[in-house]
């Protein structure tokens, strides 16, 4: 998900910090990132520590 990319690293977060926050682990976030599919809980999650909706998170970067 080119678009979890882009907002963590907006915020200035490693993959570590955001798993941390989300209460996930780094292989989840990076499972995400690299677009395996998750659990609409784990996109929940992540969304809400980025301050955005979980469907902002499935759009593409651009």
């Amino acid at each position: 998900m080119d678009r979890l990319i882009n907002l963590r690293e907006e915020k200035v977060l490693s993959q570590r910090e955001l798993a941390r926050m989300a209460g996930l682990t780094h292989t989840t976030v990076w499972r995400l990132e690299h677009g395996r599919e998750a659990r609409p809980g784990t996109i929940r999650k992540v969304a809400s520590v980025l301050g955005v909706e979980p469907r902002d998170l499935l759009k593409r970067a651009g």
